[in-house]
């Protein structure tokens, strides 16, 4: 039996509000996955009772859980889609976790939910190495926009996976040949690419900064595949610097971090765009390291292009962080604190 985690030992919160209650037992055939469905020391349940306010008691492979009716289905749902995840042959993640409850949260009535929410659920990528799926509401819409428009802008907070879900799109366009190559790049850390003071050739100076982006291509593609289109030049990864004169057609172009770009390099990146290519920006307007008093590229091009046609903006918050749960906390912590002390700066303006 799983361990009561620290909230377990409370009086229910359905018995404290009335609420009508329900138990349900689930049992899943493979001990084996059901072992990996629960996670190491019953995390993966700890959460889903934390999430959705149950008590959820494991024995052997079989849970059975507690709580208001509602949350005791969105429960089971959620359990049986992670469990048909890890029969499909794939991994498991506390981020999977954290999408699938999302997910059937989301659900405007029990009555419309299929027991299969791979299939009437959230939006998904299928490449060749996995299958990419959306894990909330904002990464469905963003995927959703990334098939839609030939432009797409993409802020909100760390972890919401901006990035990794637009080089999923790139891969998946380019494994269709739908484009010819991708051309991602990113500032290097300052506006103003200031790498002097690092060791090493320009490559080396640049390439630990562009490394969130390798990673997002070993982890969506073989590795062997990944080094042969660096080569080729199929996949190219470069600084922002580097894309000044050129035009890039047939490809699938992202540019990460682009609260870091003025507004002189935003319009620059932006004409890039050549024909049948698709642009992908993205980046997270509270990290913005440009001096005091001027403006994010990135900002002022939302406002200034978001209403056009073909171009699509997806806003992310805290709700679509899926990293460990804490990293939502935190960014909510922070949006509240900036919220205080901008309002406290408009109270003492005259």
């Amino acid at each position: 039996m799983r361990q009561p985690g620290p909230d377990i030992g409370r009086k229910a919160p359905w018995k404290q509000d009335g609420d009508s209650a329900a138990q349900i037992v689930v049992a899943f055939d493979d001990n084996q996955l059901a072992s990996s469905l629960f996670g190491r020391y019953g995390e993966n349940l700890a959460l889903i009772e934390r999430r959705l306010g149950v008590v959820a008691d494991q024995r052997g492979n079989h849970v059975t859980i507690e709580g208001r009716r509602e949350a005791c289905e969105q429960a089971r749902l959620a359990l049986e889609a992670l469990y048909d995840r890890l029969r499909g042959g794939h991994e498991l993640a506390t981020g999977d976790v954290e999408g699938a409850i999302r997910q059937v949260m989301t659900q405007s009535s029990l009555l419309e939910v299929d027991s299969s929410i791979e299939r009437t659920g959230f939006d998904q990528i299928r490449l060749r190495k996995r299958l990419v799926r959306a894990r909330t509401p904002g990464q469905n819409d963003y995927l959703l926009a990334l098939k839609r428009h030939t432009l797409v802008f993409a802020t909100g907070p760390a972890g919401t996976g901006k990035t990794w879900l637009a080089v999923a799109h790139a891969v998946h366009l380019f494994e269709r040949r739908e484009v010819d190559r991708i051309v991602l790049s990113r500032p290097a850390v300052e506006a103003g690419e200031r790498l002097g003071f690092l060791p090493g050739d320009m490559r080396e100076k640049v390439d630990p900064y562009l490394r969130p982006i390798y990673d997002a291509f070993y982890d969506l593609m073989d590795r062997g595949m990944v080094e042969r289109a660096l080569q080729s030049g199929e996949i190219e990864i470069a600084p922002l610097a580097f894309m000044r004169g050129r035009t890039l057609s047939n490809a699938a172009v992202i540019l990460d971090e682009a609260q870091n770009t003025t507004s002189r390099q935003m319009k620059m990146f932006l004409t890039r765009l050549g024909e049948h290519s698709r642009m992908i920006v993205t980046g997270d307007p509270s990290q913005v390291d440009l001096p005091d008093g001027e403006r994010s590229g990135l900002d002022e091009a939302v406002s200034l292009l978001a209403s056009l046609e073909d171009v699509g903006h997806s806003a992310f918050t805290a709700a679509d962080v899926v990293r460990h749960e804490l990293v939502s906390r935190i960014v909510t912590a922070y949006d509240a604190s900036d919220a205080a002390r901008n309002k406290k700066r408009k109270e003492k303006r005259p």
